[in-house]
């Protein structure tokens, strides 16, 4: 069924029934309001409110970027599952060896976490970089979003073991997705393509529409505001599950708060930041 026609006592009511029937959500429909409703003179003359609820179609775009979405969601289930086994390999080396060494571990995770560049800093480098017009990241990017029917302007700059691409549109927040999580694909799957050849490691940055300042400053006011709620509630805060650079924006933000303090747990990519009291 791709539309329904409803009768309700308001509009709302209406547009309820007729989702309920399409067994659909808001965000999936487009609404027509066919009739208004009327309470009428003292209830005489009253009229139903009818609308009719049709299904969106899905662009040649929604279809490339769902298509894409899958390959992504592929790609880093692969990239976990290499992990996992990496991982099941080193906890059977560990199982030989004191349990007192178990804390080292997660301690050398924790300096290379913290040591990470803040993104604001690598955001702030990208002026004093030099452009390059022709780059494999800038190759791999079009060709992948021309292949999902996305209209993009794709460019990058070259610094010292760094790259910055910049992706500008009208359909850059089809890149971006939710939370950045395909933005943050979209830059896995690129660095995989810039380093496959290189000698010495260079440190992608993928950003679209400048996601990642506006990011950087939302997690810095998340950070705060948590603080906040950890000093008065005297109870610790986990947040949710966050890349490396992001949990270093959480790190860098209260490193010198005077009554916090922040550490990460978990294991990627469900590794998180807890904000305490220090």
């Amino acid at each position: 069924m791709e539309y329904s026609e409803k009768w309700g006592t308001s509009v709302e009511e209406a547009v309820k029934l007729a989702l309920e029937d399409l067994k659909l959500d808001e965000d999936q429909v487009e609404v027509t309001i066919l009739e208004e409703p009327s309470k009428g003179f003292f209830g005489i003359g009253s009229k139903l409110a009818k609308v009719r609820v049709e299904k969106k179609k899905e662009t040649k775009a929604d279809k490339a970027a769902e298509k894409y979405n899958a390959e992504i969601e592929e790609e880093i289930e692969k990239f976990e599952n290499k992990e996992k086994a990496a991982e099941a390999e080193v906890k059977t080396e560990d199982e030989a060896k004191p349990a007192a060494e178990a804390p080292a571990a997660e301690a050398a995770e924790e300096e290379f976490e913290r040591e990470l560049p803040d993104i604001n800093d690598i955001l702030k480098l990208n002026v004093e970089m030099e452009p390059v017009e022709e780059h494999a990241a800038i190759t791999f990017i079009k060709e992948m979003t021309e292949k999902m029917g996305l209209d993009l302007a794709v460019t990058a700059k070259k610094g010292e073991g760094m790259l910055y691409v910049s992706i500008d549109g009208k359909d850059a927040g089809t890149v971006i997705g939710k939370r950045g999580q395909t933005l943050d694909a979209v830059q896995y799957l690129t660095s995989l393509v810039v380093n496959k050849d290189e000698e010495k490691y260079v440190r992608v940055v993928v950003d679209a529409e400048n996601y990642r300042t506006k990011r950087g400053r939302t997690l810095e006011q998340l950070a705060e505001k948590l603080a906040r709620k950890v000093v008065k509630n005297k109870r610790s805060v986990r947040l949710e599950p966050m890349n490396p650079y992001e949990r270093k924006v959480i790190h860098a933000t209260l490193q010198g708060h005077p009554k916090v303090t922040t550490r990460s747990i978990g294991d990627e990519p469900r590794r998180r930041v807890i904000i305490e009291l220090k």
